[in-house]
């Protein structure tokens, strides 16, 4: 082979080894995590990580794994790479969902048996606050500035704004039935609500805190009671938010600038949980009733695979 066209050859491998990335998925009814090779459709394994695995996140620098083990009461750490369990974080009870701070300093969690939001020192491994909000609270995040950590509590119908600085609620924004996923736009500007039970998605300016915009979903064919939105995702450059529908089997395209619905993508039963590839091309879903994930095709806002990965798959993150 002459020089150039091995030197071509080369930087083609390269590049297509900087995209390669792996797709995270816990099983809830399997104890375990599902590795998937998304390019190909692959599963490639399922490890055991602890009984009733849930929510999960890598850290920033992507070498750390988090999974809230519901029914162990802690969240684990793992090695990224290896997988290998390096120890413990005092959650709280039945931890179901979690958030880090941009910095991957302190991680928020959700105890929705007790009320509470747990503020852990992730280098210490201490817990070093407990705070009271409304009932259930299950979605939480944290604004990427840094200002704020947002917890759903799923009867009282609120979201809670928590100031980061004080670990206080500082104000309270009543939203419709059964909040369950929250998610800050990249800028920080604006905190959207999706609210289970009404069929909605609440956007809140977060400047103000006040509701700029309720959008209820329709599809056609599908009775108003399935159409429980759950999680919510926006692209970096606020084109465009998915939702994920539950048992409507679907996830809604939304103009991000507009706030209209452009369209409703078909994938798996009682889709939940969504994360998008690392360069924002692919959006991956878990689907906990086929018992399997769907990927979607950003570019052409089509459904290109379906791929079996265990029972009840439940929460999703992307290693690049």
């Amino acid at each position: 082979m002459k020089p150039c066209v091995l030197k071509i050859a080369l930087l083609t491998l390269l590049s297509g080894a900087a995209y390669a990335e792996s797709v995270l998925v816990t099983l809830e009814k399997d104890n375990a995590l599902a590795i998937v090779e998304p390019i190909e459709g692959k599963l490639i394994k399922t490890l055991p990580v602890g009984m009733k695995p849930r929510g999960l996140a890598l850290s920033p620098d992507g070498k750390l794994l988090y999974i809230a083990t519901s029914d162990e009461n802690t969240i684990k750490i793992f090695d990224a790479e290896t997988f290998k369990e390096l120890g413990k974080l005092p959650s709280g009870d039945d931890p179901e969902t979690f958030a880090l701070s941009p910095k991957g300093d302190r991680m928020y969690v959700s105890n929705e048996d007790d009320a509470l939001v747990t503020v852990i020192d992730i280098a210490k491994k201490k817990a070093i606050k407990q705070i009271k909000v409304g009932v259930e609270p299950e979605g939480i995040t944290v604004s990427s500035n840094n200002k704020w950590v947002i917890s759903a509590s799923e009867t009282t119908n609120m979201v809670h704004w928590i100031d980061v600085k004080t670990n206080a609620i500082v104000d309270n924004t009543l939203v419709d039935a059964r909040p369950r996923a929250v998610m800050f736009t990249g800028d920080s500007q604006q905190l959207w609500v999706s609210s289970e039970m009404a069929g909605s998605v609440t956007i809140i300016d977060a400047n103000t805190r006040q509701i700029i915009k309720n959008i209820k979903f329709a599809v056609q064919g599908v009775t108003p009671e399935k159409i429980q939105p759950v999680g919510v995702l926006i692209d970096k450059d606020r084109k465009r938010a998915y939702v994920a529908l539950g048992p409507a089997n679907r996830v809604a395209v939304v103009n991000a600038q507009t706030f209209e619905v452009e369209k409703y993508l078909l994938v798996g039963q009682r889709v939940w949980n969504l994360a998008f590839s690392a360069d924002q091309k692919r959006l991956y879903t878990t689907n906990g009733l086929s018992n399997d994930m769907s990927i979607i095709d950003l570019d052409s806002q089509t459904v290109t695979k379906s791929i079996g990965v265990g029972t009840y798959p439940w929460g999703v993150a992307v290693k690049p």
